[in-house]
């Protein structure tokens, strides 16, 4: 059980047995009354946000969650295939289970899946992927008038902002927490 004083981004709790992941937080102490807490939860099942409040030292509960490091193998039209880099067992995900992460997936990319009572519900990715640049504009000497970036499209079909030395055939390191260009890479 975690108590609301435990309560942190990312931390993962069980609510009416349904597994949720804290998005937002915020400790309230209002002048009249007793402290709570505001919470924005997703459902890692459905990926729906619930807004919740919680009294302050209220407790909720440890979901049942397993994590599995797994290799990304592809993508087809009803959603994507995983490999268990141990039993070699593949799993699929759909669109919706996989989410906004589908544009950080490249092949190969090792990976973590979360199972709930066996059943496989999402993925978390690596805090940073390395993506080849498929289609950018050359950067003009001396055009700095945008702070000295440009848009680049990477390998997935994501685009980003990076340094006006980014040309087309890199490999550059990318947050996946907030799709933001890291560096580039030397190979």
């Amino acid at each position: 059980m975690y108590s609301t004083a435990e309560f942190r981004r990312g931390l993962k709790v069980e609510i009416d047995g349904k597994p949720f992941i804290i998005v937002e937080f915020q400790h309230v102490k209002p002048g009249k009354g007793g402290a709570f807490v505001r919470t924005k939860l997703k459902n890692l099942e459905t990926g729906a946000v619930l807004d919740k409040t919680f009294r302050s030292g209220e407790k909720v509960g440890k979901p049942s969650l397993e994590e599995t490091e797994m290799q990304y193998l592809y993508k087809d039209d009803d959603g994507f295939h995983f490999m268990d880099t141990e039993t070699y067992e593949q799993v699929f995900l759909s669109h919706d289970q996989v989410g906004d992460s589908a544009d950080f997936l490249v092949d190969e990319l090792i990976l973590t899946v979360l199972y709930h009572d066996k059943k496989p519900i999402s993925i978390e990715l690596p805090t940073f992927v390395e993506m080849s640049v498929e289609k950018t504009d050359p950067g003009v000497k001396g055009d700095t008038a945008t702070g000295g970036s440009k848009p680049i499209t990477l390998s997935s079909g994501l685009v980003v902002q990076a340094p006006l030395f980014i040309e087309e055939g890199d490999i550059v390191k990318i947050d996946t927490r907030s799709g933001e260009y890291v560096e580039r890479v030397s190979r």
